[in-house]
């Protein structure tokens, strides 16, 4: 097993997925006991389910809120957090959206897809932070209805954020992926900017991915072990 030093790089960045996750408890979304086994993504996860039944979307949500929140992040999101504390060049790039990261402690997180914990109204613009068990409103006060601020089926990433992760990827000189497939664009390009900038490339997943062969380092563990083995001072 490999050990490393933060000090040893000047920018490190973790792109972390579902894997990451899925050893909270948080709920996956395809495969044994995933959401849309239960649910139609048609129904609860896109903008036309939002303007068909906004109140629906709405109450689904809530019941995923609710599920994520008896959730708590595991030894890995806490590594993460560590390093951050003591590195001044740490970025989280995320795709989950259930905010794992920020109960650990993270800070400087690009949220590809998005949180649970945000509202956005369609008609103003803004965006509120909400973390309660049920929304302390579904509605804005100009009286439209609030909008999961979450990427859904048939979106387009915020291509701000896009930018930023890539602009980030593209100067690190080290590169840990953690439990995401890297098969979905363009999320899936952002490995490949690090790579092409010559980081060192580490993959966490204990699978095999169709990314695997831009790692240099490939660690087949559940994230939690992989981190606390490859920090081992933290």
């Amino acid at each position: 097993m490999i050990s490393l030093n933060p000090e040893d790089y000047q920018r490190i960045v973790f792109f972390t997925g579902a894997g990451m996750s899925a050893e909270c408890g948080v709920p996956t979304y395809r495969g044994k006991g995933g959401i849309w086994n239960e649910y139609k993504w048609e129904d609860v996860a896109c903008q036309p389910a939002f303007d068909r039944d906004p109140e629906g979307v709405l109450c689904f949500h809530e019941i995923r809120r609710q599920s994520v929140q008896k959730c708590k992040p595991h030894a890995g999101h806490a590594i993460i957090s560590n390093i951050q504390k003591s590195h001044d060049n740490v970025t989280v790039i995320t795709q989950n959206i259930d905010g794992m990261h920020q109960l650990s402690g993270s800070t400087n997180i690009i949220e590809l897809h998005g949180s649970l914990w945000r509202l956005r109204c369609l008609k103003e613009g803004k965006i509120i932070e909400d973390r309660g068990k049920k929304f302390k409103s579904k509605k804005c006060d100009c009286g439209v209805w609030l909008r999961p601020d979450i990427v859904w089926f048939g979106d387009n990433l915020d291509r701000s954020m896009v930018d930023q992760a890539y602009d980030v990827s593209g100067n690190a000189d080290l590169f840990i992926s953690i439990g995401t497939s890297g098969e979905v664009w363009p999320a899936a390009g952002i490995p490949q900017i690090a790579r092409e900038n010559n980081a060192r490339m580490i993959e966490i997943n204990p699978e095999e991915t169709e990314a695997s062969q831009l790692y240099d380092d490939k660690i087949r563990k559940p994230s939690s072990i992989a981190l606390t083995e490859l920090f081992d001072e933290y």
